[in-house]
């Protein structure tokens, strides 16, 4: 009885040792490919941010094989990107309240859906699964629309995102040759 109770207490210091110095270690590490980033759009009544790991290409093919065509992607890498609206806006025609979201992506050679997800998960992505299976709950999405993907003829390195206001404001993402641009309207 005394042996089992001190195996309990091993593991469970183990367990306490792993989640407060294994895990942000872990964090830590992840980054240093992927580094943090933050984009920010405050015009015409708008507070936007995005915050969101960019990971690198590395001569990997992106597109249909790091990141499969038609599954739910996490749209950066090590977790979820965030998005931050301080006011309603919308997304193509669909409102989007004020408030910070996660924001997945199911790419596809033609076109992607964008989603706006209330629920933010800590990692994004199961870690049995290597990271292909993502923790997205699909009855928290907010907005869901589907845009075209643009063919780029440069080759964008790190994962991009931005804000771009041509007259139209959009949320543009860009990595290898590929782009996306989510129109946004007040």
């Amino acid at each position: 009885m005394k042996v089992l109770k001190w195996i309990l207490i091993v593991l469970a210091a183990l367990a306490l040792l792993f989640f407060f110095v294994g895990m942000p270690y872990l964090k830590e590490q992840t980054k240093k490919n992927s580094p943090q980033k933050t984009v920010v759009y405050t015009k015409n009544g708008m507070d936007l941010t995005v915050e969101y790991s960019s990971p690198f290409k590395k001569g990997r093919v992106i597109f249909g094989d790091l990141v499969p065509y038609d599954a739910v992607w996490r749209t950066g890498a090590n977790e979820p990107t965030t998005f931050t609206t301080n006011s309603k806006i919308y997304i193509i025609d669909k409102e989007l309240p004020a408030g910070t979201y996660s924001l997945w992506t199911i790419p596809g050679e033609e076109s992607w859906q964008v989603i706006f997800n209330k629920n933010i998960p800590d990692w994004g992505v199961t870690l049995m699964s290597g990271g292909k299976e993502t923790t997205r709950i699909p009855e928290e999405d907010v907005v869901n629309v589907t845009v075209p993907s643009i063919s780029l003829v440069e080759t964008v390195e790190s994962f991009t995102i931005d804000f771009e206001d041509t007259g139209q404001l959009y949320l543009s993402l860009d990595w290898d040759k590929t782009k996306v641009r989510v129109p946004i309207n007040n």
